[in-house]
């Protein structure tokens, strides 16, 4: 079954005034759980990614005579490892702005508005004020500006700089890979152990793109029922 679009009069039909109270109470709960997720999540893949790059550059200023071998699949896990963290960043990001935007269109009729106003610091000594007004400004004024770029709040987004980190780091890795791979030409012997280390890899990390994707739509169910019963002796 395909995905029903639904409008916002739609959307209140499904939450009357009744059930909104429990409702916003849920979706609230389940945003702390996927905040609580995420983070469990990107700690379970700097240990894997962490204890696999330990590996790489332990392999790396070894003697071994696996050396090369062992640093092309170290090199090739650490790249899976680092793009199905970027894809499992990207999916709790959704799954998480799914219950804040529920949380948006339930909180008005119940807490009022609280999750969508923002309140910030006033912006009297922003560079727009020290620039366009009068230019005699005061050194305490440039100071607060130069203390506010260093210290102060601002609109970062926490999961998308965990987003750019995590490809990043799958970048590197395939530096790595390219690294620790011989130098590839037609007149050099074929080595099935890195062909299939590396193509594998790949083949992972496009399978966690294209078939990674949570189910949109909708499902047909089939139930069954065991039956139970004492047999007379």
């Amino acid at each position: 079954m395909p995905e029903i679009q639904i409008t916002s009069d739609e959307y209140n039909k499904h939450f009357p005034q009744e059930k909104r109270e429990k409702a916003l109470r849920q979706a609230l709960d389940i945003r702390k759980f996927e905040v609580e997720l995420y983070w469990k999540r990107a700690t379970y893949f700097w240990t894997f990614i962490g204890a696999i790059f330990a590996g790489y550059i332990a392999i790396q200023v070894s003697k071994s005579g696996l050396k090369q071998d062992l640093s092309v699949i170290l090199s090739c896990l650490g790249f899976v490892f680092s793009v199905a963290w970027f894809c499992v960043n990207r999916g709790s990001k959704h799954w998480q702005e799914n219950w804040e935007k529920h949380v948006d269109l339930l909180e008005d009729d119940v807490m009022g508005p609280l999750y969508k106003v923002v309140l910030t610091r006033s912006e009297t000594k922003s560079w727009k004020y020290l620039f366009l007004t009068s230019p005699h400004r005061s050194w305490k004024d440039w100071l607060y500006k130069g203390q506010h770029l260093i210290s102060g709040p601002t609109k970062f987004s926490v999961s998308k700089i965990n987003q750019i980190i995590s490809l990043y780091v799958a970048l590197i890795w395939l530096v790595l890979i390219k690294y620790a791979l011989p130098e590839f030409n037609f007149s050099s012997d074929f080595n099935p152990l890195y062909v299939t280390v590396v193509s594998i890899s790949a083949i992972a990390s496009l399978l966690f793109i294209i078939l990674g994707r949570s189910y949109g739509g909708g499902y047909w169910h089939n139930g069954t029922i065991r039956t139970s019963m004492i047999m007379k002796e």
